[in-house]
């Protein structure tokens, strides 16, 4: 079943059109209908064309938490093989927020880490939306630590709306874990790759998303807050949440201009939901590419080139 966005009803009257025009011509040959149908076909994918060209930072932000986008599972399918995922922190228990473990991408052994938000409702209480408790994290450092130890690529894939902000994970220490595993990060001796696959949301994707290269989706978001928390801060009214989108500079183009980002990758017509294989393919090419740009730097050059990003991103912005 196809999902529509609010800003997406244009669209969908033509494709509700061309239901009805396709569920007629399977009942029998119409040349008419045939042309009918490939007229409302180039209808639609014009109109979503030129939609999509044109999103606000608002729209963009729908775009990337949208029902049927690809997930970190989707891309795990896709592009990973003979993985093993590794469980557990060694500290306190295992976080389904944060999935992690050993496999091969295009015949090379990397480690892959990234946030799971779940395609349903079973599987997004079991990894918890996405969020990040400090076990996570801690996880996560552990997965970085060996990957350095056995000189693998780490590849992070990037989707949550932040760290769990609940009572329990501050009094593990959230803040401690998140600085931890952002310095496990910047402490590689091995290429780092991270990819902004949907929402990019504060540090709980910086815990995980400060490498060699950082590069998001078309229309993904990352950003120091949601828009609604932002909205909820600034104007103590979480209905300003578009206004917030657009004041933040959210969007893939914006962070690019800014050197935040390296690169963006482009998404299928109408977004990453119309066509999951194609965006996952795309995100594959990318890290492909990203990987063979770092091979052969030693150690200590990826350490000072990452670190090197980072600090010239505080002096530019």
């Amino acid at each position: 079943m196809r999902t529509y966005l609010s800003f997406e009803a244009a669209v969908a009257d033509i494709d509700a059109r061309l239901d009805e025009l396709r569920s007629v011509a399977e009942k029998g040959d119409s040349p008419a209908l045939a042309d009918e149908i490939a007229k409302l076909e180039a209808r639609s994918e014009k109109a979503l064309t030129d939609l999509y060209s044109s999103l606000t930072p608002w729209q963009k932000t729908q775009v990337a938490r949208v029902q049927g986008r690809p997930r970190f599972s989707d891309y795990l399918k896709g592009l990973v093989t003979e993985f093993t995922a590794l469980a557990g922190d060694r500290y306190f228990g295992e976080d389904e927020a944060i999935v992690g473990g050993l496999g091969r991408f295009e015949g090379r052994s990397v480690c892959l880490i990234g946030q799971e938000k779940g395609n349903d409702t079973e599987s997004r209480l079991r990894h918890n939306f996405g969020m990040a408790r400090p076990e996570g994290y801690r996880k996560a450092v552990r997965l970085m630590e060996l990957a350095d130890r056995f000189e693998l690529p780490v590849i992070a894939l990037v989707d949550t709306a932040g760290a769990f902000p609940g009572v329990e994970a501050e009094a593990r220490g959230q803040a401690e874990a998140i600085a931890r595993s952002t310095d496990a990060c910047l402490s590689l001796g091995v290429p780092n790759v991270a990819v902004v696959i949907g929402e990019g949301g504060s540090g709980g994707a910086v815990a995980i998303a400060t490498a060699n290269k950082v590069m998001m989706l078309e229309h993904a978001i990352y950003t120091v807050a949601s828009p609604e928390a932002s909205a909820s801060i600034l104007w103590r009214d979480s209905s300003r949440a578009q206004d917030a989108a657009t004041s933040m500079k959210i969007t893939a183009q914006d962070l690019l201009k800014f050197g935040i980002i390296d690169s963006i990758i482009p998404e299928p017509v109408g977004g990453a939901h119309r066509d999951p294989a194609a965006a996952v393919a795309a995100v594959g090419r990318a890290i492909g590419e990203a990987l063979k740009s770092l091979e052969n730097m030693s150690p200590e050059a990826l350490r000072e080139t990452r670190a090197e990003r980072y600090l010239a991103i505080g002096r530019r912005v």
